[in-house]
């Protein structure tokens, strides 16, 4: 015996009954009843909703049709159930079969609430992001000459490349046109610094000034880096975002238990 397969068959089994049950329950509970518009026969389309079949009308059954049986007074949808408009006593409606009926005009508005809180959190952080942004480092115009042998290890670093180093002046080097290109070419994964395309024609020395981009980027926070052999490994920095202090309170979730149509609020 297939056990799994004969559950499943019994589930679906089941659930084709309880439909046709529904189904027949609504009709007994409709007979008898017509469109207050045009005398029309009623159909359940939902929970908590029927049609006309002539005029296409929808209505709430419950709030059309039944009373309080306590005072006669007309039901009210609150929330989730019905409530007499004249003495507030609960009124349990005999147009819902299984399922829970929701009032959708206080759903709309909580909704509304929910995005509202929303924008204004993000509206929070923003003015908290640009109240704590620091000024522009200003960054001292690079020296090679004021690093003994530091020539001499770039040379090391682009050994094998044809042309010759030879030093530039401090002008012809702009550090941030080649941090924001490097910025622009890093990735979340490390990439080698040889993989950066070039910025200039002269292949050596701007691999040089790219290594230099990078100490700088990595002083500053921006990039990690670090030797792999030959090469020189660059990655985000991976900032530390927890605990940031983001003030104001959280949004609450409004609660409701979950109907069986699987609607949630």
């Amino acid at each position: 015996m297939d056990i799994i397969r004969l559950a499943f068959d019994m589930t679906a089994a089941v659930q084709e009954f309880v439909e046709r049950v529904r189904s027949f329950y609504y009709w007994v509970m409709l007979t008898g009843y017509r469109c207050p518009k045009c005398n029309g026969p009623l159909i359940m389309v939902a929970e908590g909703r029927c049609k006309c079949n002539h005029c296409q009308n929808e209505l709430d059954p419950t709030v059309t049709f039944q009373r309080c049986s306590v005072c006669g007074g007309i039901p009210i949808l609150r929330i989730r159930r019905y409530l007499c408009k004249d003495c507030g006593g609960d009124i349990t409606s005999k147009f819902l079969f299984d399922g829970t009926v929701f009032n959708p005009d206080y759903f709309r508005q909580k909704m509304s609430e929910s995005r509202q809180r929303k924008r204004q959190q993000r509206e929070r952080v923003r003015q908290m992001l640009a109240e704590s942004r620091s000024a522009d480092l200003q960054l001292p115009q690079v020296d090679l000459d004021s690093m003994p042998g530091l020539v001499d290890a770039l040379n090391g670093l682009t050994a094998g490349l044809d042309t010759t180093f030879v030093t530039e002046s401090r002008n012809e080097f702009d550090l941030r046109r080649y941090e924001r290109h490097i910025q622009a070419h890093i990735q979340d994964f490390p990439v080698s610094l040889s993989d950066i395309p070039p910025v200039s024609e002269d292949a050596r020395k701007d691999l040089i000034w790219r290594f230099i981009a990078v100490i700088f980027l990595a002083h500053t926070g921006v990039v990690d880096i670090w030797q792999d052999e030959q090469d020189i490994m660059v990655i985000k920095h991976e900032a530390d975002t927890e605990g940031c202090g983001v003030p104001g309170e959280f949004e609450q979730t409004d609660r409701f238990e979950r109907s069986p149509g699987g609607i949630e609020a």
